[in-house]
């Protein structure tokens, strides 16, 4: 508020002086009489000036006639603004009556030269008005553009936190069932089982500190997920890896990745009465990330579409990349389900 106030000082002090300024500017161009009387006269308008416009911005304020302002409040400030001109006139012809600062032989009376000034003087005040209803047109409009902005980001991040804290109870859940499953079947592979969730729980916590990972992170816990998969699916559940070694530095949504594998074995591999493969793809294709998960399966309508796992897919790309991600799953090869994701790539792998 003082910088404000500060710069609103500053403003006034030189727009007066820079009227005052262009009067005596044009008198040496003009080549008039630059006499006392009227350098007295420019001093004395200049000094008003201030002090009136400063007294409409403080009545403007009062009122609440600051922009934006609409219907009467317009009516407002037209009688306002008149009243000041008014006085504003009338003082000043008072003051150069009193003063005598008038030439003796062209001498008006006070009513004359409140006239002559009222006709004068007014429009310099109306220029003041205008530029100061400019300037905080300009400063609303910035203020709300800038609102605007950490609106929408404080609306993506409750977004993306929203979508995290459901990626975790859901894949939780479904690992404590696959869990549930061993325990009395094997309780060594059930051992074993919770050392991979105790793996995958460790990484997702820390994967929850940031709204990107590299894909080599990402990679572990899909690998430390199919793992715990395979306790339960056994030779139900085939695995195949084709990385490019250039991506695994690569950015992705932490989690992303684990929640389409998780989604191609509950909807794909869980539901083959003799399970079927798992291939998961990373590398560059036309300037761009491409990721993809395929899955013995058949994609069943709509119903693979409104899950979860492809709901929160399409919604974190959506927030963290716009335009510059794409997502779609089909089907392939008959009883194949490829999910692709294409991003955008970050300039770190071409520098190795």
């Amino acid at each position: 508020m003082q910088k404000k106030q500060l710069a609103y000082w500053w403003c006034q002090f030189a727009g007066w002086a820079f009227y005052g300024a262009s009067l005596l500017f044009f008198t040496w161009v003009f080549h008039l009489d630059l006499s006392a009387i009227f350098v007295a006269r420019i001093l004395l308008a200049m000094s008003f000036g201030l002090v009136f416009t400063h007294l409409l911005r403080l009545i403007i304020l009062r009122l609440k006639l600051t922009p934006p302002i609409f219907g009467r409040q317009w009516l407002q400030l037209f009688g306002l603004t008149l009243l000041v001109c008014i006085a504003y006139s009338y003082i000043s012809s008072t003051i150069v009556e009193w003063l005598h600062l008038y030439d003796p032989k062209i001498k008006a009376s006070i009513p004359e030269r409140f006239f002559l000034n009222l006709a004068n003087d007014s429009p310099i005040i109306l220029v003041w008005l205008s530029i100061y209803y400019l300037w905080h047109y300009i400063e609303n409009s910035r203020n709300t553009k800038i609102d605007s902005v950490k609106m929408e980001s404080l609306v993506k991040e409750l977004q993306l936190k929203t979508i995290k804290a459901h990626i975790n109870p859901h894949f939780i859940f479904n690992a404590l069932n696959s869990i549930r499953a061993l325990v009395d079947e094997n309780p060594e592979r059930a051992r074993t089982a919770i050392t991979e969730l105790s793996n995958i729980l460790r990484s997702s916590m820390q994967a929850e500190k940031t709204e990107t990972t590299s894909l080599e992170k990402e990679l572990s816990i899909v690998k430390d997920y199919l793992e715990l998969e395979q306790i339960r699916f056994e030779d139900r559940l085939r695995v195949e890896y084709e990385i490019d070694e250039d991506t695994l530095d690569q950015q992705v949504p932490p989690m992303m990745l684990q929640t389409l594998v998780e989604n191609a074995i509950k909807h794909g591999i869980s539901k083959q009465i003799n399970g079927g493969l798992i291939r998961v793809i990373s590398d560059f294709t036309d300037s761009h990330h491409e990721l993809i998960v395929e899955n013995t399966g058949h994609l069943n309508g709509a119903s693979n579409l409104d899950g979860f796992g492809i709901a929160s897919t399409i919604n974190r790309l959506k927030l963290l990349y716009g335009n510059d991600a794409d997502f779609e799953i089909k089907n392939i090869n008959g009883n194949m389900v490829k999910a692709r994701v294409i991003l955008p790539v970050t300039a770190i792998s071409f520098l190795k």
